[in-house]
């Protein structure tokens, strides 16, 4: 374990001081693009614009023929853009550590536009060990290339003995960015018996008492992930980073998509994969906070300046407690805002 003066310091020499405080940005989405395919590649600019963040994945859904192609092409597709200047965050994810590819994905990447790179996603962290030797790397690499602003991790969620450690991956490094819950994997890793990517299963369900006259007895599906999602949250919250709700892997339902991106927002998380052009404006709008909610929130701050108190609003005692939580939605709206000219003239600002 590092004392707490040395958890700040840059881990080889000329390496940048690691971030104190997470970078302040809006990460409502992580779009995920296929840098292999040269028609996607020449998509990406234009793509970009509408997203918070673009990812350009080099892991699963790549063949293993295309590895070497994929990091070529997210090297063209990062010197694509000034994606800084639109506002839009540029992540990269990696093969897994114990694959033949991740080495050469982060010294290539690193090297060629480590500048322009935001957040490496690390896909099956198991323990803090495995940040710990990505944390050492990079700062060497990071001297190396003279950059002067460090990349920040983001670790999957997506097996079951990195869901027991997750606290202290959490905890593992100043680069974490956040975690991500990854189900496909994780199911597979827990021998859960069930093929969805992410999202509830009909077969996961509680029923009510039998009634004595014999009637039908109400069924209610319950949410497989609930558990992980609510253990995952609290890692990242007290280590003062973003959790994620990942993937959902069945495009064409989107209303199923919607609800369990709104169940994660509403449990504390920042933002989710999209997988689908589609699915970037059910994020957008499910972690861009209600203009209802927004707007009862400024009241309560309006009533309570200072948050103490108690103030009676539309017959609901409000207090310091409530005061946080209407801070806390109106601190999000207000970076939403400041990203989204639309959702800021919604919410008054």
């Amino acid at each position: 374990m590092k004392t707490p003066r040395a958890f700040f310091k840059p881990l080889a020499i000329g390496a940048p001081a690691p971030y104190r405080d997470l970078p302040v940005r809006v990460e409502r989405m992580i779009h995920f693009v296929p840098p292999h395919l040269e028609k996607v590649r020449a998509k990406v600019p234009e793509i970009a614009r509408g997203v918070d963040v673009i990812l350009g994945n080099l892991e699963d859904a790549i063949p293993a023929d295309a590895k070497v192609a994929a990091r070529t092409g997210f090297i063209e597709m990062a010197r694509s853009a000034d994606f800084a200047g639109m506002g839009t965050g540029l992540w990269t994810r990696i093969n897994c550590l114990n694959s033949p590819w991740m080495l050469d994905d982060v010294m290539e990447i690193v090297a060629a536009v480590g500048d322009k790179l935001d957040v490496i996603m690390v896909p099956k962290v198991e323990g803090p060990w495995d940040i710990h030797y990505l944390d050492q790397l990079l700062a060497q690499l990071e001297a190396k290339a003279g950059i002067n602003r460090p990349i920040q991790l983001h670790a999957i969620l997506e097996t079951a003995e990195g869901v027991a450690n997750v606290d202290a991956i959490a905890l593992a490094s100043p680069r974490m960015q956040g975690i991500s819950l990854g189900p496909a994997d994780l199911a597979a890793s827990r021998a859960m018996k069930t093929t969805r990517v992410g999202g509830g299963h009909p077969g996961y369900r509680v029923v009510e008492d039998p009634h004595a006259d014999g009637r039908a007895r109400v069924s209610v599906q319950q949410d497989l992930w609930h558990y992980t999602f609510a253990k995952m949250i609290d890692a990242c919250q007290t280590a003062g980073i973003k959790p994620f709700y990942g993937p959902f892997g069945d495009i064409k339902d989107l209303e199923a998509c919607e609800q369990q991106f709104r169940n994660a927002f509403i449990m504390g998380c920042a933002g989710a994969w999209s997988l689908h052009p589609d699915q970037i404006g059910i994020a957008k709008k499910v972690f861009s906070p209600d203009p209802a909610e927004v707007a009862f929130a400024r009241r309560i701050l309006d009533a309570m300046p200072d948050g103490s108190g108690v103030a009676m609003l539309d017959g609901k005692m409000q207090d310091d407690a409530t005061w946080k939580q209407a801070k806390v939605m109106l601190d999000s709206a207000r970076l939403v805002a400041a990203k989204d000219p639309e959702m800021a003239a919604a919410y008054g600002f």
